[in-house]
């Protein structure tokens, strides 16, 4: 985030383009970094690879059956007694122990609690008179097990975020969220790991260590949300919540090659977890549902929306064959963020080729040149929030860490705090005295939002990648730290995006793309994901034979 700073004090925005001298210097600038990036990428690349040649695996295959069938069909068996919500609780269990141990993506679990909680239901099920709470209409995970990222507010359990000063607190109660998703039936039994503090696109921290990705251990889940991707995409957990400021959600799906969605901003909830955003930060901030099967996320939004489910409209009917399709394939060529790798082009190109030709549907390709300032519009976006600033999150907020010190006391291996938040405290103190560049970009960022409603409307979606690389190695991030520009610039727009898996790569790898839609039209990107997931295939397990 230091660089950040510095980068966006020199050229971040279109005004560079209004002098002939200037405009000659950007392109010269351009040149030399796209070649460096074209160099640098791949000698990082290699060293990288020749670290983690011989600590790299994937986890087992899922065996038991129970861990392979989609929330919604779930409960219907538990409801209709074709199998017990213990039976099933104890299948996610074994399955969280067994690959846990390669992944560590577990703070901590409430196995005993919820086997307990199984078992009552499973009595109240078999008994003749069912209460009205346990109805369809207001259970309809009634018994399904359920994942809750740490960040979130899960009665009993702890809530740091990764933070060493906080590491004794637990929650007194549940986050609104959480509580939606108990009433819906829902069982939680664990809660999952996040970066320090959720702000960083890699799942590590001092308190509870660094997740692995279960494809590749040697890989990053992304982050903050890192802890659930890896838990669902392993098979160890079939649905749960993630938050999203930058990409928090989409990310670590990506990574994992599962579905996420991040919701129209105020459609659920986000109050109950830590830290949360002050200022007008909360309008970057969503809260949504994370699973494997594309269609247990309509239902799983509805519970977590509760009454403001009716402001999406989520209860209508979509005809993918009446929605519009828009397609990009990069951000129109970043200084800042890394070349998009050609698999990720390859993977979004096959489904804009099964959607013109076998679908009969046509798919324009925009053009839009402001999307190459994504990270410079979401960075302005959250200095000008009039929110806490991070490195005050960093003391608790109760005293205002002083980075610079911290970064001294990380080079000698003292320090409480990760590197990448030492970085990010250090590059927002930096980004908050270009105050003018930051409106400039914010104007940006509005007739971006201007044109881009224009064109979406109240029927299009948006193909656009989450990232330009497939999950990094670990620690490989720092090299790309502004590569969630991709992610990062939906949350400035506060737009609904639906992260949807599109197979695996040559290396076994997750690949896909974002569907993006206009505010309040969540129902349209999510309809889009339940079609191409019918014939894409979805999340693919791993360790598939």
């Amino acid at each position: 985030m230091l660089i950040n700073a510095l980068m966006n004090n020199i050229y971040s925005t279109p005004a560079y383009h209004s002098m002939t001298i200037s405009h000659l210097l950007r392109r010269v600038q351009y040149g030399i970094l796209s070649a460096l990036g074209w160099v640098v990428v791949p000698i990082v690349r290699l060293i990288f690879s020749l670290i983690y040649k011989s600590r790299s695996k994937c986890v087992d295959p899922v065996e038991n059956p129970l861990c392979l069938i989609p929330a919604t069909e779930l409960a219907r068996r538990i409801r209709a007694r074709e199998v017990k919500a213990e039976e099933v609780m104890r299948a996610y269990i074994e399955r969280t122990r067994l690959v846990n141990r390669d992944c560590n993506f577990v703070v901590a679990e409430r196995f005993e609690e919820a086997l307990k909680e199984a078992r009552n239901l499973d009595r109240i099920l078999d008994s003749k008179e069912i209460p009205q709470e346990f109805s369809y209409q207001n259970a309809p995970f009634l018994g399904v097990p359920t994942s809750v990222k740490e960040a979130f507010a899960l009665k009993g359990m702890p809530q740091t975020s990764g933070l060493v000063m906080v590491k004794d607190f637990r929650a007194s109660e549940d986050a609104p969220v959480v509580g939606r998703m108990r009433r819906a039936g829902l069982i939680p039994y664990m809660v999952t790991n996040v970066s320090e503090l959720c702000m960083w696109y890699e799942s590590a921290n001092r308190l509870n260590g660094r997740t692995c990705n279960p494809y590749n251990t040697s890989r990053i889940v992304g982050g903050s949300s890192g802890g659930e991707g890896c838990a669902i995409a392993s098979g160890a957990a079939l649905v749960g919540v993630g938050s999203d400021i930058g990409g928090s959600i989409r990310m670590p799906s990506f990574f994992n090659g599962i579905f996420g969605h991040k919701p129209s901003a105020g459609l659920v909830p986000n109050e109950g977890q830590f830290p949360l955003p002050t200022g007008r930060d909360m309008e970057l901030l969503s809260t949504g549902p994370m699973c494997r099967y594309a269609t247990d996320l309509l239902p799983l939004l509805k519970v977590m929306a509760g009454p403001e489910t009716k402001l999406a409209k989520l209860d209508e009917k979509v005809d993918v064959m009446k929605i519009k399709f828009y397609s990009m394939y990069d951000d129109g060529g970043s200084l800042l963020v890394s070349h998009m790798e050609p698999e990720i082009q390859q993977a979004h190109q096959r489904v804009v080729r099964y959607l013109r030709d076998t679908v009969g549907v046509h798919v324009e390709e925009l053009k839009l040149s402001k999307v190459r300032y994504s990270f410079e519009m979401w960075a302005a976006k959250m200095a000008l929030s009039g929110g806490t600033d991070f490195a005050t999150y960093m003391g608790n907020c109760q005293v205002r860490v002083n980075c610079y010190v911290e970064l001294l006391k990380w080079l000698v291996g003292q320090s409480p705090h990760t590197l990448p938040a030492i970085g990010l405290g250090m590059g927002q103190g930096l980004a908050d005295l270009t105050p003018e560049t930051n409106k400039k970009n914010v104007q940006i960022l509005r007739k971006l939002d201007e044109e881009l409603r224009q064109v979406l409307g109240k029927d299009g979606v948006l193909l656009y990648p989450t990232h330009p690389k497939v999950a990094p190695y670990h620690n490989e991030p720092l090299f790309y730290p502004f590569n969630f520009a991709y992610t990062g610039l939906f949350n400035a727009l506060a737009y609904p995006v639906t992260q949807c898996p599109l197979g695996l790569n040559s290396e076994g790898l997750p690949l896909g793309f974002q569907i993006v839609t206009a505010p309040n039209n969540d129902r349209l990107s999510i309809a889009v994901a339940v079609f191409l997931e019918k014939v894409f295939g979805g999340w693919v397990p791993p360790g598939k034979k």
